[in-house]
């Protein structure tokens, strides 16, 4: 990776961390503390939140017809995802220790705050439980994904790809031979610093 890419590279990486920093004082200004896993609301805001919840006899009969028509076909997903869960999960507890790459936590990515929420009903926190649940596991896959590509593979593809894991960025250059191997060994020692790293941590 030459210099310029490497500077540019630094550079979104310090544009990330100031628009996180935004994020976080912009959701400050709703007025909740995190309490270990608990969300706490102000109590004005518990209080408006209350307020706007919609029982569950209107949401039942508001719901749109084609959301009940599909439902089965959206909760059978759940099948195939705990499936994949226990794959990936056995994966990377068999593998990532005889590779020396840090496991993934789980709980970094399937998260299940919005049962705090006091404007949705159960059939909404149902549903968001559902969500929660979908989008953390593919997002815990993928990081265990990305920690192999980096051990294994760790060069980008000739075609741009839409929304490639974090990681990707500081690999290979496509078709970049030049001392891949030692580039190679530098990327899993990489990944044996991060597992050094979750120890100590």
């Amino acid at each position: 990776m030459n210099d310029k890419v490497r500077s540019l590279l630094d550079q979104i990486t310090e544009l990330e961390d100031k628009l996180r920093i935004a994020v976080e004082e912009q959701e400050g200004k709703l007025r909740y503390t995190l309490e270990g896993k608990r969300v706490a609301f102000e109590q004005s805001v518990r209080e408006a939140h209350a307020r706007l919840k919609m029982n569950a006899f209107r949401w039942i009969i508001s719901v749109r017809p084609q959301n009940y028509l599909t439902a089965p076909i959206i909760y059978g997903m759940i099948v195939p995802l705990v499936f994949a869960d226990l794959c990936v999960t056995f994966y990377q507890a068999t593998c990532f220790p005889i590779y020396k790459i840090a496991k993934v936590r789980r709980r970094d990515y399937i998260v299940y705050d919005h049962r705090h929420l006091a404007y949705l009903n159960f059939f909404e926190k149902f549903h968001c439980l559902f969500c929660s649940y979908a989008n953390g596991l593919l997002a815990y896959a993928r990081e265990i994904v990305a920690r192999t590509e980096q051990y294994f593979c760790p060069i980008k593809h000739a075609h741009k790809i839409l929304q490639a894991h974090e990681r990707y960025r500081q690999f290979l250059a496509y078709g970049d031979a030049d001392d891949y191997h030692d580039h190679l060994e530098q990327f899993r020692a990489a990944l044996a610093r991060e597992k050094d790293a979750s120890r100590a941590g």
